[in-house]
């Protein structure tokens, strides 16, 4: 018996020991963010433990090449419509102030949305439709004397404000969908064209917007002439060819912002990839051309390969991306992948400065819009009870967080299904966004400098690696 007890207390002091200290974590060379199409992980920091070696495995290999350099970077981000706009400032502060912060502040936790599209009026996603000037009907105001963006100060300038309090640099770019009517062969918000003799209105339509804008603090980096200037079927919309945009741009708008004194950038089109024509026809106009800082693309027609095309007809000229809606109730994996493939990683490897996705944020019911408007939009955020975030959100904050204006693309491969995009910072961190198209689990090498990082992606996941 007391052999016993004696056994059992030696017993109870070894169990009293504390177990050994493991060993410290190893630090990550390589920063790992995840999103998968099951929406299992949504944008996570990965403790993958990610260290460049000497070796990889016999997996396929992305090398990643910083002596090849091309376009630089402008910023990601989204349309900040009239109604994202509304639906934002009709949040309480104690909801409105954290959820800017996370989209516009870049630092450790924030995604840093560094560009901004906005409409110069109203678009589709507007509670209303309207312009600057708009007159009683059978009036006009060639002098615009009444132009006023009046209408602006009750949702998007007190937004706009505080974006640009979070984030000083963001560029903004400004779109019409319309020209005042009185100023329209159709007499309405929806189709019709720009009269001849209303031109050279219209381009100091275009100044004093750009003037009004600056008074309230905010600084328009950009213009297109029109927003999808080959369709007539919105609400609003104009049409406008290519010849008469080029007519345009050279006879009136260029020459209005040179007499003013404004630098506001000038990117011609803003529509769908399937007619690099349009674009190549301005810049080949060598009267218009001076005026054109580059070219803006849409994908809901063509290829993405045409802001190539387009790039190497006029080298001298920027491409830009300026929108891509995804269709609600959307499909996160499907869209998911197709908007990485052909956005993030497709318009930058074809030239573009910047990817802008469709609408920030829209109600459970796709609105507001205007009658006619899109009845399906999906915004990257989703503006109810609480704030839901939709895959645009995720989609952009892949790239935004990490590849910073003034972030240069520099040269990668794909390998099968891992199709990839590569950037060199402001800060000389190299960035590589990869998407694994495939339906299984792929490992593949990332080779920089001689050294190689093994890691892999879930069929249809997209990772963002940072060293």
């Amino acid at each position: 018996m007391w052999m016993m007890l004696t056994g059992s207390c030696k017993k109870s002091k070894v169990t009293e020991n504390p177990p050994p200290s493991p060993p410290p974590p190893v630090a990550a060379e390589v920063q790992f963010y995840l999103t998968q199409g099951d929406q299992f992980v949504l944008f996570k920091k990965q403790n993958a433990g990610l260290i460049f070696s000497g070796t990889g495995n016999a997996s396929a290999t992305i090398e990643v090449d910083t002596t090849q350099t091309f376009q630089s970077i402008d910023g990601f981000g989204y349309t900040l419509t009239g109604g994202s706009a509304s639906l934002l400032n009709s949040l309480p502060q104690a909801t409105l102030d954290p959820l800017l912060k996370e989209l516009f502040l870049w630092d450790s936790t924030n995604i840093g949305v560094s560009y901004l599209r906005i409409s110069i009026g109203a678009s589709d996603l507007s509670v209303n439709t309207f312009t600057y000037d708009d007159v009683p009907s059978g009036q006009t105001d060639g002098n615009l004397a009444q132009f006023s963006i009046e209408k602006e100060r009750q949702d998007l300038l007190p937004i706009l404000k505080k974006i640009v309090a979070l984030n000083p640099s963001i560029k903004i770019l400004g779109s019409p969908w319309s020209a005042p009517v009185w100023m329209k062969t159709s007499g309405s918000f929806a189709g019709g064209s720009l009269k001849p003799e209303y031109y050279a209105a219209y381009a100091n339509y275009f100044v004093k917007y750009i003037q009004a804008m600056k008074a309230e603090g905010i600084t328009i980096d950009a213009i297109t002439p029109q927003n999808e200037p080959l369709n007539g079927d919105n609400n609003p919309s104009m049409v406008m060819q290519a010849a008469e945009q080029a007519a345009f741009i050279k006879n009136n708008l260029g020459p209005a912002f040179a007499a003013a004194g404004i630098a506001t950038k000038i990117i011609a089109y803003d529509h769908n990839a399937d007619r690099p024509d349009y674009p190549l026809a301005i810049l080949n106009d060598a009267a218009a051309k001076p005026f054109v800082d580059g070219s803006a693309f849409h994908l809901y027609g063509g290829s993405i390969t045409a802001l190539t095309q387009v790039h190497d007809a006029h080298p001298d000229k920027h491409v830009y991306f300026t929108e891509q809606w995804v269709g609600g109730p959307g499909n996160f994996p499907v869209d998911l992948q197709w908007h990485v493939e052909n956005l993030i990683i497709g318009a930058t490897r074809n030239w573009s400065r910047n990817v802008l996705e469709w609408n920030l944020a829209a109600d459970a019911g796709y609105g507001p819009h205007t009658p006619g408007g899109c009845t399906s939009c999906l915004g990257a955020i989703t503006i109810g009870a609480g704030v839901t975030r939709n895959v645009s959100y995720y989609v952009i904050a892949h790239a935004s967080k990490f590849v910073r204006p003034g972030s240069v693309r520099i040269a990668s491969n794909n390998a099968g299904p891992i199709v990839t995009v590569a950037f060199k910072n402001p800060e000389g961190k190299k960035v590589l966004i990869a998407l694994n198209k495939g339906t299984s689990t792929e490992a593949f090498n990332i080779k920089f400098n001689g050294k190689m990082v093994t890691t892999s992606l879930n069929g249809g996941a997209v990772g963002t690696y940072v060293w």
